[in-house]
């Protein structure tokens, strides 16, 4: 049975790597911060269904700056695979605390790969770095490919730069199977409810239902190249399948605007998204990224890898995931005020 450690396995990413992995067999092990309240409801239904095996997953309190934990924990787990999904990944929010966005999603690769060399698992693990589109920041090209240089705009942009050359560099240096997904945004359900588009297609929802009035938006012409989730998390595990290690743009080489987006989901529940949706300076970010495009032409050729959900279908899994939560909120206010 491989044996796979998971940072970020509370985050949308990490639930579906997780569920993706107890499918295969693997025995998971996941790393999640301590806190006063539980925040495993994206894995909760792991142990529930037994066709997912959630006796083979395994959680330990840990913390991406603590670099000790890390080590002990290698020593007594001795994972094939490492997936680090963990960080702190709001680019508006890294504006608001640089130090730690740097800390953590930066500093957590130099931590995570020192421990591999410090338990002796050089030659035995598998490591995966996530690695974001948000490093392109002020494009030179598009669409974007593995080559196009890097401009990051944001304190999150910058700290993934850092981590994306640390694990080149610990590849190059120690002959470690490190590999970079270069993940371009990728939504689902899951996603946390401070991101743009379940911003959005919770709004949705819950105005169609009578729940909320407005929404708040700030820029509206941003351009992103959006896909789903769970196939861009299959490609992360494709990736530690390969003879060899290697760097990946993982993208649907579309493009859509924030725009478009409230359009397609306000559509979705026969609403006209400019009647519910007002502009909010608050959420505009002091620089912005204008428009990300991916070619991902060599995940195609080399893992055999490509998007089948495109942006209108995915939308309208989001929306219709939402709506149903909506209903069932709304109900339950009814039943509790009747």
């Amino acid at each position: 049975m491989t044996r796979a450690l998971i940072t970020g396995i509370t985050g949308q990413d990490g639930s579906y790597l997780a569920e993706l992995l107890l499918k295969k067999g693997y025995e998971v092990h996941g790393v999640i911060r301590r806190s006063s309240t539980f925040n495993t409801s994206r894995i909760d239904h792991l142990y529930r269904d037994p066709h997912l095996l959630g006796t083979h997953l395994f959680l330990h309190y840990g913390d991406l700056s603590d670099s000790v934990q890390m080590i002990k924990l290698l020593y007594d787990l001795k994972p094939e695979e490492i997936y680090n999904l963990g960080a702190q990944s709001h680019v508006r929010v890294s504006f608001d605390i640089p130090e730690y966005t740097g800390n953590v999603t930066g500093l957590s690769a130099v931590r995570i790969l020192e421990a591999v060399r410090e338990a002796g698992l050089a030659r035995r693990v598998r490591y995966y770095q996530a690695s974001s589109s948000e490093m392109f920041g002020e494009v030179a090209e598009i669409p974007q490919t593995e080559t196009t240089p890097f401009h990051p705009r944001s304190p999150y942009g910058c700290a993934k730069v850092f981590a994306y050359w640390l694990t080149i560099n610990y590849r190059e240096s120690y002959n470690l199977h490190a590999n970079n997904g270069i993940l371009f945004n990728h939504e689902s359900p899951r996603r946390g409810e401070t991101f743009v588009t379940r911003k959005i297609t919770q709004a949705a929802a819950r105005i169609k239902v009578g729940l909320q009035e407005k929404l708040y938006l700030g820029n509206l012409d941003a351009q992103r190249d959006w896909g789903y989730a769970p196939e861009f998390v299959e490609a992360m595990w494709i990736m530690l399948q390969q003879d060899d290690p290697d760097d990946y743009v993982i993208a649907t080489n579309e493009t859509h605007s924030v725009k478009d987006f409230c359009v397609e989901a306000f559509s979705r529940v026969d609403l006209d998204w400019e009647k519910y949706v007002e502009y909010d300076n608050r959420y505009e970010r002091p620089s912005e990224v204008n428009l990300l495009k991916g070619d991902p032409a060599k995940a195609k050729k080399q893992l055999n890898w490509e998007p089948k959900v495109k942006f209108k279908e995915l939308v309208r899994i989001m929306v219709d995931a939402d709506l149903e939560m909506a209903k069932n909120e709304k109900a339950y206010q009814e039943a509790v005020t009747s």
